[in-house]
């Protein structure tokens, strides 16, 4: 069987944006173009590999058990074209990665801090530079090309025609410390809530517009008493009783065990919020950055 490596290349990035149109600016290509190789290679493989929709497209099993192995050679044609640069210039490249002031050092330190580990490992002259912002700003930075990525909570303006990979999805639980202990075994409504001192990140976040947001939709006023530069000091702050503030499980647990906090149960339900890599895909693919990208992606998960 003959089949061009482009008809691969162009597989790759359909299966991993779930979009021809995604695909086509990826690759500087034309949609039309892109559908009509990715008929073709239906056409010589003998199978269906996607399913098309008004959505986008996904993959069959047939296509999801094609893209494990395309996925793979093209991360090691991605590395060598690496390497390859590399040795010419003694230097693979130079990656800007944002993260928002609502990703905590655990997620750091457990998730991402590993990855670079090894992207530094395998190519150490590549220079990686580290922004810290919030949401609405990393987000601004990607779309004008000032970075190649960022790592945000809570993406959700599809104006901007960003690509979105969901890394983690989670659910915040409201906490307390000791001084609030007669609330232990009370369920408390947004009404009463805006009577306490409430903790959150500083206005101009995405966490503080997401909160805004759920208090508004209850005509409640939403004014935190401690806004806090990150989400680790708002653990800080609620776990030396200077108030109620809402955290992710996951982040809070060992206060919980420990018993410097507890969880207030709230009547009315908080909203799923997701932690997501964004990228501009419209813009020339940076091989050193787009390794990385697919390293990060490699480890999401659908809870935290």
């Amino acid at each position: 069987m003959s089949i061009s490596y482009e008809y691969y290349k162009i597989f790759y990035y359909v299966g991993k944006y779930k979009s021809f149109s995604k695909a086509a600016k990826a690759l500087n290509n034309s949609q039309p173009n892109i559908t009509r190789t990715m008929n073709k290679l239906e056409f010589e493989l003998g199978c269906k590999l996607f399913i098309r929709s008004k959505k986008g497209v996904t993959l069959t099993a047939d296509g999801e058990k094609f893209f494990c192995h395309v996925q793979e050679a093209h991360k090691h044609l991605q590395m060598g074209e690496a390497e390859i640069d590399a040795s010419k210039k003694q230097n693979t490249g130079h990656i800007s990665i944002g993260f928002s002031i609502g990703i905590t050092e655990l997620l750091l330190h457990n998730r991402i801090l590993p990855i670079l580990h090894d992207y530094h490992l395998l190519y150490p002259e590549t220079h990686i530079r580290i922004i810290n912002n919030s949401t609405p700003n990393l987000v601004s930075d990607v779309y004008h090309g000032l970075i190649d990525m960022a790592v945000v909570t809570s993406f959700s303006d599809s104006n901007l025609n960003l690509h979105e990979t969901v890394l983690n999805s989670f659910q915040d639980i409201l906490i307390a410390g000791s001084s609030f202990a007669h609330l232990k075994d009370k369920v408390l409504t947004l009404s009463q809530l805006v009577q306490y001192p409430i903790i959150n990140l500083w206005h101009g976040t995405e966490t503080y517009e997401f909160y805004h947001k759920i208090f508004d939709s209850h005509d409640l006023p939403f004014e935190p008493k401690i806004e806090t530069a990150t989400t680790d000091q708002v653990l800080s702050f609620v776990s030396n009783d200077m108030g109620i503030g809402f955290i992710s499980p996951m982040y809070a647990k060992n206060a919980l065990r420990e018993g410097a906090v507890f969880q207030i149960n709230l009547a009315e339900n908080i909203p799923m919020r997701n932690i997501s890599l964004i990228h501009d895909i419209k813009r020339p693919v940076n091989v050193a950055a787009d390794i990385l990208e697919d390293m990060i992606c490699d480890i999401k998960t659908t809870t935290a």
